[in-house]
C-alpha cells in the first residue's frame, strides 16, 4: 500500500511539511506506523499548482526510487513554495514500479492520488478499461489500478460533481469485482483537487478501511498550544489530510470516519457519508 498527504492553506515550502515534521511523509518511507507495510519505496510522487499563476494543469514531479535519499526532491522541496500541494509514496500492490505508475495523477487541472488496491484487478482491468470514455483513455499512461480508477471518475463527472462521480466509479468496481466472483473489490482513500478545493474519501468494501487523518481548524490548535510559534503564521484556512499523522501533539488530528468523504475549500469544511452508487 501507499502513504499519502495534501496540504492546503498559508504558502509553505514544500519542505516544511515533507521533511520537517517528527514523523514527516519522508520519514514514513521508512518507518511507516499504520501501513501494511513498514516501508515505502516504490517510488513517490508531489504535485503542486504555482503561486500567483492561474489554475492551469499542476506541476507534477515523480520518481520510482525511494523518496528518502532523492537529491532531486530534497532540492525542489527547498524552492518550491505552495498553498496546495500533494505528496505521495508508493508500495505497489503489484504492478510496475516505473515513472508513469507513481503518484498523483493528473488530468488537465485536476490531480489524483490513492491508497489501496483493486483486489483481482488483472482480472478486472479490460473490463474497467472499457467502461473510460473513449476521448480519455489515450491518457493513461500506467498500468495501476489508481489511474485506472481516475480516468472512470472523470469519465463519470469528477470534474462537475467530485463526490457523485467517485461514488459511481466505485459502484462500477464493486459490481465488477463480485461478476468476477470477488466478494470485496475495493479497499480505498483517495485524494483529488481542481486546486481550489480538496475532496478526500475513505471506504473498503469490506473490514476496515486504511487510515486516513485530517488536522483540527487552526484556532483550536493555537488554543492547546500557545507556546508553538509556527502555529502564528498559519491562516486559519490551512489544513492537512494524512494517511497517518506527522506528529504526536494532542489535539492535532483527527481520525476520518469509515466510508466518509471530506471537503477542504475556502469557508467552512465538510465531513460526509459515503457509499458507492
Amino acid at each position: 500500500m501507499c502513504r499519502w498527504l495534501v496540504y492546503s492553506g498559508t504558502p509553505q515550502l514544500l519542505e516544511t511539511i515533507l521533511y520537517k515534521p517528527t514523523h514527516s511523509l519522508i520519514d514514513q518511507s521508512l518507518h511507516s506506523r499504520m501501513g501494511v507495510e513498514t516501508t515505502n519505496g516504490d517510488g513517490f510522487g508531489i504535485g503542486w499548482y504555482a503561486q500567483d499563476a492561474d489554475l492551469g494543469s499542476p506541476a507534477v514531479f515523480r520518481e520510482t526510487g525511494p523518496a528518502w535519499n532523492n537529491r532531486n526532491l530534497r532540492e525542489i522541496a527547498g524552492h518550491v513554495r505552495s498553498s496546495l500541494f500533494f505528496a505521495h509514496i508508493r508500495a505497489s500492490t503489484g504492478t510496475a514500479v516505473q515513472q508513469t505508475n507513481s503518484h498523483p495523477f493528473r488530468h488537465g487541472r485536476w490531480m489524483w492520488m490513492h491508497n489501496g488496491a483493486i483486489a483481482g484487478f488483472p482480472a478486472m482491468r479490460r473490463d474497467l478499461c472499457l467502461a473510460v470514455d473513449p476521448s480519455l483513455f489515450a491518457a493513461i499512461e500506467g498500468s495501476t489500478d489508481s489511474e485506472v480508477m481516475f480516468f472512470l471518475a472523470l469519465t463519470m463527472g469528477l470534474e462537475d460533481d467530485p463526490p457523485g462521480a467517485v461514488a459511481r466509479m466505485a459502484g462500477l468496481v464493486e459490481r465488477t469485482g463480485h461478476a468476477h466472483g470477488i466478494a470485496a473489490p475495493l479497499q480505498m482513500t483517495i485524494a483529488t483537487t481542481d486546486g481550489e478545493s480538496v475532496w478526500a474519501f475513505r471506504y473498503a468494501s469490506e473490514g476496515d478501511a486504511r487510515s486516513l487523518y485530517y488536522s483540527s481548524r487552526v484556532d483550536s490548535i493555537r488554543a492547546l498550544h500557545p507556546d508553538v510559534s509556527y502555529l502564528k503564521e498559519l491562516s486559519e484556512e490551512t489544513r492537512l489530510v494524512v494517511s497517518e499523522p506527522l506528529g504526536d501533539l494532542p489535539g492535532v488530528w483527527n481520525e476520518v470516519p469509515e466510508h466518509s468523504y471530506g471537503v477542504v475549500r475556502e469557508g467552512a469544511d465538510e465531513l460526509r457519508p459515503f457509499a458507492p452508487a
